[in-house]
């Protein structure tokens, strides 16, 4: 671990302040070792700095999970030892040419401005500074997908999603007439939606290429459709056979893994011997193995052995010439 001077480490406990009122559902001594770059130790004694100074933390007892977590019981009241520097608003401003799509953008662009409206410096002076920031510095060029989503189509949805009113488009250059339930934001932003003409089944469709949103007069029941407990049935968005999987992770790396939300069927128990058993139920196989290939070697796939045989299967196509 790096050994830093003592005046950082006071900058630290002053960022851990920050860190635990951003967090609802408190902090752990894991998340703080991450955070700070820190062994358990520090990361214990800068929680036990926190708790001389502050009668608002206490450990929270209404976290499901395997950590301890500790965080403000009153955060409003310490609201107020949160401000924004210029270059923290610059950042968020290089931030904007990052994210996924355009849409995102456009909410970050918002979230700017809310921010900059709260800062406690005049408003002429925070501005030149951040410009200044925006031509000294520069950005790096993310290799990503840069999904292109109207405004205007978003709040179209919104509207027809929160009233239960039809919406008229064109997806795969075909006029489609559909019933909104919801929206899902993973790398690309999904529509889910009942279409007449396919039947009674649910469908996720790719919103960037859903063009020509229109809203009608026509409204349809969505039955209680229930946006979460539909989410659940898979590992991301994409649907299909529910698998039982079950995953053992090598003790290297099982403190990570208990407080790790791979699925929210998940249930973790760890082992006599340090490993940590993961068991959840969801489609999507996969997008299951693209995440488990981070894990590497500390990764054991249990079952379902057609789970097992399209991991192998994957490497073995995995062209390295």
């Amino acid at each position: 671990m790096e050994n830093k001077p003592r005046y950082s480490r006071v900058s630290d406990i002053l960022d851990l302040v920050t860190y635990m009122l951003s967090e609802p559902q408190g902090v752990t001594i894991s998340g703080i070792m991450e955070r700070y770059s820190v062994a358990r130790r520090t990361a214990e004694r800068m929680r036990d700095s926190l708790l001389n100074i502050f009668p608002d933390i206490e450990e929270l007892d209404y976290v499901q999970d395997n950590c301890k977590h500790w965080g403000f019981t009153n955060r409003a009241m310490y609201s107020r030892l949160v401000n924004f520097s210029s270059e923290e608003i610059a950042n968020l401003e290089h931030m904007k040419e990052l994210v996924n799509n355009e849409t995102n953008a456009q909410n970050l662009e918002r979230t700017i401005k809310k921010v900059k409206a709260i800062s406690t410096k005049h408003q002429t002076s925070i501005e030149d500074e951040i410009e200044m920031l925006l031509h000294t510095e520069g950005y790096a060029v993310k290799q990503k997908p840069n999904y292109k989503i109207d405004l205007g189509t978003l709040t179209t949805l919104r509207d027809a999603i929160r009233e239960e009113r039809v919406v008229t488009g064109i997806y795969h250059n075909k006029q489609r007439k559909l019933k909104p339930l919801g929206l899902i934001y993973a790398e690309k932003t999904y529509l889910v939606a009942k279409e007449d003409e396919k039947g009674d089944g649910i469908y996720n469709f790719i919103l960037h290429k859903l063009k020509d949103v229109r809203i009608t007069n026509e409204y349809f029941d969505n039955g209680n459709f229930n946006l979460e407990e539909y989410s659940k049935q898979s590992f991301v968005v994409f649907h299909g056979d529910i698998l039982d999987v079950k995953l053992l992770f090598s003790p290297f790396v099982a403190e990570d893994i208990l407080c790790y939300n791979f699925h929210p069927t998940q249930t973790v128990t760890q082992q006599p011997d340090g490993s940590v058993l993961v068991n959840f139920q969801a489609s999507g196989e996969l997008e299951i193995i693209w995440h488990l290939f981070k894990w590497g070697e500390n990764v054991k796939i249990l079952s379902p052995e057609r789970l097992k045989e399209t991991y192998r299967n994957y490497i073995k196509s995995i062209n390295l010439n």
